[in-house]
Parts: C-alpha cells; sequence; structure tokens
C-alpha cells in the first residue's frame, strides 16, 4: 500500500510468517526500494480449522443457541455462523461437524474457541 504497510496471508506458522517477511524485504531491496531491515509486524487475523469428531445437527444447535449469536441460512450457506465474545472469534461450524475458526489474534483464542463450542454443545446433549 502507499503506506508502506503490506498484508501477508497464507503463513502455517510463525516462522513461515517470519519467513515470508524476510522474503518480500529482500524483494523490495533488490527493486532498490529504500525499506528498513527490521520491519515490525502483528497479527491481525488467524483462521484455524478444527474437528469435532462427530456430525452435528445444525437444526438443532441454531435452535438452542443465543439467537444474536448465530446465523444459520441453510438455503444460503451450508454453515452455522456462532459469534463468540470470549475470545472475541467467528465460529463457522458444518454439519461434519467440521469447525472454521476466524478472528483470532493468537493461537490460543482458537484453542479457547473449540473447547467452548464442545462444551457448549455437550451440555445441549448435541454432541
Amino acid at each position: 500500500f502507499g503506506s508502506g504497510k503490506v498484508v501477508l496471508t497464507g503463513a502455517k506458522s510463525i516462522p513461515s510468517l517470519a519467513d515470508g517477511l524476510a522474503a518480500l524485504v529482500k524483494m523490495m531491496k533488490d527493486l532498490n526500494v529504500d525499506i528498513t531491515d527490521n520491519p515490525t509486524y502483528n497479527i491481525q487475523n488467524i483462521v484455524t480449522s478444527a474437528d469435532l469428531g462427530a456430525r452435528i445437527n445444525l437444526n438443532k444447535i441454531a435452535m438452542s443457541l443465543t439467537l444474536d449469536k448465530i446465523e444459520y441460512e441453510p438455503e444460503q450457506f451450508p454453515g452455522l455462523v456462532y459469534r463468540l465474545d470470549d475470545p472475541k472469534v467467528v465460529v463457522l461450524l458444518f454439519g461434519s461437524g467440521k469447525l472454521i475458526i476466524t478472528g483470532g489474534k493468537v493461537h490460543e483464542d482458537a484453542e479457547r474457541a473449540v473447547d467452548k463450542i464442545y462444551q457448549d454443545l455437550q451440555n445441549l446433549k448435541m454432541l
């Protein structure tokens, strides 16, 4: 961007993020762009996948969870969107039991989200 900021996507780990940033810095220097040797970065969004290990009934879950925290319109999208406050992430639940967690800033956000979803579904006797 004109501000000098860049967005790096697709890193599978912090070391691979650092490698990607180093490669970008080298590429920019090779093009004679004036750039700092050690640019800073911050993580804005970690996307994680998980598997509950069992199929889940999204219709029943949609009827049982707090309505202001979920969106479920199977005609438009096959997953149930569950917005958590703590951690502040969005979880996509699929009937296969697979989850996608987005919006985390640290790895532990995804772990806590999976634990919370698992506990919520067990408490509702849906898992």
